[in-house]
Formats: C-alpha cells, structure tokens, sequence
C-alpha cells in the first residue's frame, strides 16, 4: 500500500486547495439555499350549502349569494403552513380540529401549521360534530349543520389547497399597510355611571338614542398584507375587527357587507382577496346601521374604501425569503364557565317536551363542557414574516385582546384572526364578566372571565421574538 507523505511543500499546495474546495462547496450551497425563495399559493372556492340545509338560525330556502372559502398556502423551508378564512358563522370543537387534519393531509403538513376561521355571518351555515352526535343520539339529527355536505365541502377545501400548492408562485416581497374604516364600527357594550352595561348596542340598532352614543372601544385600523413576485401582486390578507351583521334571518344566504366589500375589491384588482374577521366580539356596525336593507352596501362601500386605503397605505415592499417565514404554537386549555351544569344540560338535552332551540343550545354547551373536562386544549399560533406577525385567536374575542396585542410590539406589524375554534363562544376580558351585558352572559358565554389571564400568557409567549 502507497503511504503519502505529507511534507512542508505538500502542505503548501494542498490545504489551499481543501480550503478553496470548501469555500466552493459553502458557497454552491448558500446559493442554493437563495434560489428557493418563498411561495405562495392561493385558492378560492364555493362554501355556499344546498337549499334545505340548517343555516345558524333558520332553513335555507333559496340561494341570494355565494358564500366563499379561501385562503393560501406558504411554502417555505418548514412544512406548509395554510391560512384560510370561510363565509360561515362558526366552526366548533372537533370540527375545527377535522377541518385542519383534513387540509394538513392534502398539502404534506401537520393540523397546527394550519388556521381556520370563520367571518362569522349569520345568514350563513356552522359546522360542530360534537353538538351533531349529541343531538343525533336523542333524534334531533340534521339540526346544526348538513352532515353529508359538510364533509363534501371539506374534502372539497382539501382537494383546492392541494392545487394551490401544484401552482404556487415565488414571493419575493410583503407590503403592509393600514387605514382607518370611517363609520362601520362601534362598540356595542355601553357603561353606565355604575360601570355596568346600561345597552347593548346590537349590530341593526333602531332606537337613535343607543345609536348617538360615542364610538366606544374600537380598532378603526383595518390592516392589508399583500404578496408579490417582483412588481406582480399574488394575494390581499385583509383583517378588521367587527360583527358583519347589517341585517340577518333571511333564509338565504349571505356574506354580508365584510364579504361583498371584499369581493368588490377582489373584481376591481383581479388578485384573489381573503379577508379575516379580527376581535370582533363586542364589536358592530349598530351606531351606524339601523338594519334597513338598503345600509348594507353603504357599510360595504366603508369597508371596500378602508381595504383600497390600506393597500394604498403600502409604503414600500419588504423583500423575504423562505429564511424568514416561521410559525409558533401555544396550546391552551380554556376554564369552562360555572353555570356549565353537566347535568341540567343533560336533562334539557333529553326533554322531549323542551323546546328544539334549547336542546340544540344544551348539546352546544355540554359538547363545550365535555370537551375542557376531557383536557382537550385549544391552538393559539402566529405566523411570523420579517416585522409581520398574525395571531390566530378562538371564540368571540373581545377587541381589547387585539388592541392588548398591538401594543406589546408597537415594533412590529401585528394582525389578529379571531372566530377560530367557535366553541368557546364569546371570550371577554375578565373584568366584562362583572359588568353584565349580553355578551359575557350564560347565553353567551362558555367560559370562565380567567381566560384572559390564559389567552394573553398565550399572546406574550408567541410575541416574544
């Protein structure tokens, strides 16, 4: 066997060439790595249920309008990661967590790298399996969603996120801008000198007086993300806090006036335009709509002038990769509310002689209950993109929690999503559960005022970087 012989002069020549070898190797790499940027895909498609199906409040009689189901895809250097915001009232519990497993299988990631929310409309349909078994069980099934079109559409959902992903495009640059929405918004708690709710200021407000009151807490800003390779635009994120009723109980479907704005803006840029209901819970148009039918595309022009505004706001694009895309989750688990009495909610459940809504309202509570009891927590995520990050939030959140948000990183660029998980249904601060009020009500409300003490550890942690 030869044996070489390193000497001085073999040396000399030969550590500069390893060295030159690695330098070539580290350098082909990172120039591999630069040449897989960030993508992006997007899809968009009908959520709009068939004639005869359970709406949140009534039957479906005939169909006005067509309610959506987009969102995208973000590939980057992680597994996918999938944001998507649906024309439906709400979508609970074991549901939630379907929708999600059911979408992560179709794009190659995991159901936490996925964000489900709903605008929350009420002319429009939920989903809740949980409350679905319980009330089948003592005949009533059929009564909260259509079962068979519920699972079409959400292999439906799957199958345009697998597809968005076949044509994603490179991203090589976010704008985020933000823009105040005139006259939509107003808070629909009002105090009196006690502290407590004095009116509940409901989204079709017809007395003028509990109109005329002051604006109250709100988040005017509506915020815009938009996507681009180089100077073409991909897709509009848009995120606004409040109820989207302007009037509901229709029989119809609806997207109401978020959504027409939405689709107004998503026909006048050509882009695919997905927009997000942020904490809206204590939030709604009722100082400036009195429910006639003819304010509904006034509020919808509002909220079309706030997205074009906001987009406008643009200042400059940020230029990312696939190095700056990141995803955190936080699981929670929610404490229950007190007057969650599993055994009365049992007993109302199975009382033929009850009325139908108060069995549908029993098996929605005790599918709640059921679910803490049994220690299933809840997913709080971000998503994070240079200076950009958005907070995936559960239930009716109240607009505190959004504003709570924004001012921890005054230095970054923070959005909210609520109506998540829908099963928690209104989620107040914890001093809103002493100062009554429709929202942090029984009827309401399903849990306890120390969620916020749970909900905002949750937001810190996920702030923090």
């Amino acid at each position: 066997m030869h044996r070489v012989d390193w000497t001085a002069m073999d040396r000399k020549l030969v550590l500069p060439l390893l060295f030159m070898s690695a330098l070539v190797s580290l350098t082909f790499h990172t120039e591999l790595r630069a040449e897989a940027p960030l993508r992006i895909g997007v899809f968009d498609i009908d959520a709009t249920p068939p004639v005869g199906s359970p709406l949140a409040y009534d039957i479906m009689e005939r169909r006005e309008a067509s309610l959506r189901l987009k969102g995208v895809v973000l590939l980057g250097k992680q597994q996918p990661i999938v944001l998507v915001a649906v024309d439906w009232i709400g979508i609970s519990g074991s549901g939630h967590t379907r929708f999600r497993e059911t979408v992560a299988r179709a794009v190659g990631t995991s159901a936490q790298r996925v964000a489900v929310h709903c605008l929350h409309q009420h002319d429009a349909p939920q989903f809740d399996p949980d409350a679905e078994a319980l009330l089948a069980d003592v005949g009533l099934s059929g009564k909260v969603h259509d079962v068979a079109w519920s699972r079409q559409i959400l292999e439906k959902a799957a199958e345009a996120a697998r597809a968005a992903v076949e044509r994603a495009e490179a991203v090589t640059h976010v704008g985020l801008g933000q823009a105040k929405v005139e006259q939509v918004a107003s808070n629909r708690r009002i105090l009196g000198p006690d502290g407590k709710v004095q009116h509940v200021r409901w989204t079709a407000t017809k007395d003028p007086v509990v109109r005329d009151f002051p604006e109250g807490v709100i988040d005017p800003w509506l915020k815009s993300i938009s996507f681009y390779n180089g100077d073409k635009r991909l897709a509009v994120l848009t995120y606004y806090a409040t109820h989207p009723q302007s009037y509901y109980r229709t029989r119809t479907a609806h997207p109401d006036f978020p959504g027409m704005a939405r689709e107004q803006r998503q026909q006048e840029s050509g882009v695919v335009h997905i927009h997000f209901n942020g904490a809206g819970g204590n939030i709604g148009a009722g100082k400036y709509n009195d429910g006639s039918p003819e304010n509904r595309p006034v509020l919808a022009g509002r909220m079309a002038a706030g997205m074009a505004d906001a987009l406008s706001a643009t200042k400059e694009r940020i230029a990312v990769s696939a190095d700056d895309l990141d995803w955190a989750v936080v699981s929670v688990l929610l404490p229950p509310a007190e007057h969650l009495d599993e055994t009365a909610l049992a007993e109302t459940l199975n009382n033929k002689d009850a009325a139908e809504p108060q069995r549908i309202a029993a098996a929605t509570d005790l599918a709640f209950l059921r679910s803490c009891q049994a220690g299933e927590k809840i997913e709080v995520t971000c998503l994070s993109l240079g200076q950009l990050r958005v907070l995936h939030m559960p239930g009716e959140l109240f607009v505190e929690y959004q504003l709570n948000a924004a001012q921890l990183r005054p230095d970054l660029f923070v959005s909210m999503a609520a109506y998540g998980d829908y099963a928690p249904g209104y989620i107040g601060t914890e001093i809103a559960y002493t100062q009554g009020g429709y929202e942090t009500s029984p009827r309401a409300s399903r849990v306890a005022p120390s969620v916020e003490q749970v909900l905002m550890h949750a937001v810190r942690t996920l702030l923090k970087n």
